[in-house]
């Protein structure tokens, strides 16, 4: 049986996962990882390209050990990132400056960029759907400012996952989805938009060739190959977005069809001609798509999956022990408990992400509100599945806007990513949305997606869309409650007001935003 591997490289772990080229996950080798605040430097996460390409090389052993193949058996390896992460090189094609998706370093540079060019951003987003929030531009600005030696030997940019093909294959490259999420992009053309670099006296000549996913780049080099125990016969090959190809996992490559990725962040995206405008009131994000032709408008709902991982460590010791007895994840504890709390968990409600508000992002402090002191009402359980409702409830927003923004009617809805193996928590966003949930047997689809990639570099698929068809098959459906959905619209309401009122604090200086985008200026007045 021949063998394809995929490389994800998420916001909080890498993982190198291997399938068969039926679609039949193999084998599985993750580390999580940990982007740092350089001392110094307000709101940095800088991507440690040395110790993190250790892990991916961990990853890649692991994964090819579990499965017990050789490197021969892989026939083609792709990869995918989160979005908006760069990493930089010299002219040696050396990575010597990275950071990640969040990194919001460059508040200043935003900000210069704002008033010293008047509409700007908004003639920027026009044509590539991204503001400055987590835009390369500004990034790029920052190093040019504050390490102008190490910014005058970048030779070349590219995203974290091309990271990971160029180490592979020794080539420096891009595809649009990823790529696209720089912002120094064309949605229209599929290509670099050097004009916007040369406006703001960004170097123009760091843009690597851009690839379509699917796209053969070259063989694992031998330095690679005595690294990670990848043949020198295995084929690199273009990779994605890991949202753009996790919808190509899960089968989202036509227009008007849609996907949640519950992960650590939730994106909710549905699928547009690449032709089509981005909205006026740059409320939401559009990216290319894998797919040519197609981009994406898409709302992102911050830390949904990272604020369960944060809330099962700082108290669900017990539910830990438990899960450990009984063999099955804590996850599944939790919603079994949290299963027996009626809906809109006793009014408790959590202000963490806001619904997309791409021209100005930012967040309230992270809170609860209306707990109760009686422990009937206010536990684990039901704070648990406050969370989960919230992150369907966020989603429901930002599918409205997208809904405004398309003319288009959403009816069903493809769920995957971690969130879409709990069973509650599909139901749940059944009864938010009021659409049909469906669940592919594949729920890690971003890393299927990425598997799709490599076999069509490698010939074992026609196209995307082709391999989608072949490979993509359902597990569940979830059919929304009526009742629950009329409830839930009127929590999504007090849920708006509240959020707003909160807001409101961090505009006063009052309370701390959870993650605020750079450039950002908020009231700051206190009464």
């Amino acid at each position: 049986m021949q063998h394809l591997m995929a490389i994800d490289a998420g916001t909080g772990s890498v993982r190198a996962v291997i399938f068969d080229t039926k679609g039949t996950q193999i084998s599985v080798a993750q580390k999580e990882w940990v982007h740092l605040e350089v001392e110094g430097v307000e709101n940095s996460m800088t991507f440690d390209v040395e110790k993190n390409w250790d892990l991916t090389v961990w990853c890649i052993q692991n994964a090819l050990k579990e499965a017990g193949l050789n490197g021969s058996d892989i026939l083609a390896v792709s990869a995918t990132s989160m979005r908006e992460g760069i990493v930089v090189y010299d002219k040696e094609g050396e990575a010597i400056w990275g950071v990640a998706n969040v990194d919001a370093r460059a508040d200043k540079e935003v900000r210069h960029l704002k008033e010293e060019y008047e509409g700007i951003e908004e003639a920027f987003y026009a044509e590539s759907g991204q503001t400055f929030a987590l835009g390369a531009l500004p990034r790029l600005l920052w190093l040019k400012n504050n390490e102008p030696a190490l910014y005058e030997k970048v030779a070349s940019i590219s995203m974290i996952g091309d990271w990971i093909l160029a180490k592979l294959s020794g080539i420096i490259a891009t595809d649009p989805s990823n790529g696209g999420t720089t912002g120094i992009f064309s949605l229209k053309k599929r290509t670099w938009s050097k004009e916007m670099a040369q406006k703001v006296g960004i170097k123009t000549d760091i843009f690597p060739q851009v690839l379509e996913t699917g796209t053969a780049m070259g063989k694992v080099t031998s330095k690679a190959s005595e690294e990670t125990g990848l043949s020198m016969s295995t084929l690199v090959v273009m990779g994605g977005g890991d949202v753009q190809l996790g919808s190509a996992g899960l089968g989202v490559v036509k227009e008007g069809q849609v996907a949640i990725l519950g992960g650590s962040f939730w994106q909710q995206v549905v699928n547009i001609k690449s032709t089509v405008t981005p909205p006026k009131d740059m409320s939401i994000r559009v990216n290319p798509h894998v797919i040519r032709g197609l981009s994406q408008a898409e709302g992102i709902t911050f830390f949904s999956g990272l604020i369960m991982r944060w809330f099962r460590d700082a108290f669900c010791d017990l539910e830990k022990l438990e899960a450990k007895e009984r063999g099955i994840d804590v996850y599944e504890v939790l919603e079994e408990k949290a299963k027996k709390v009626p809906v809109g968990s006793h009014g408790i409600l959590p202000i963490f992400s806001d619904s997309m508000n791409y021209g100005k992002w930012y967040h309230a402090a992270p809170s609860f509100i209306n707990l109760s002191i009686d422990p009937e009402v206010c536990n684990k359980a039901s704070m648990f599945r406050s969370l989960e409702e919230n992150a369907c409830i966020v989603s429901a927003i930002n599918l409205e806007k997208i809904k405004a923004f398309t003319n288009l009617e959403i009816e069903e809805i493809v769920f995957a990513g971690g969130a879409s193996k709990g069973a509650l928590w599909c139901q749940i966003l059944a009864d938010v949305t009021g659409c049909k949930i469906k669940i592919p047997k594949i729920t890690e689809a971003t890393a299927l997606g990425a598997a799709m990639s490599a076999g069509v570099g490698v010939g074992v698929y026609d196209s995307m869309e082709k391999s989608a068809e072949a490979l993509v098959v359902w597990d569940k459906e979830y059919i929304p409650n009526s009742e629950n959905n009329k409830k839930y619209k009127s929590i999504q309401k007090q849920w708006e007001e509240v959020y707003k009122k909160q807001l409101h604090l961090v505009d006063r200086g009052l309370t701390q935003s959870m993650w605020m985008a750079p450039g950002v200026k908020v009231a700051n007045i206190r009464d």
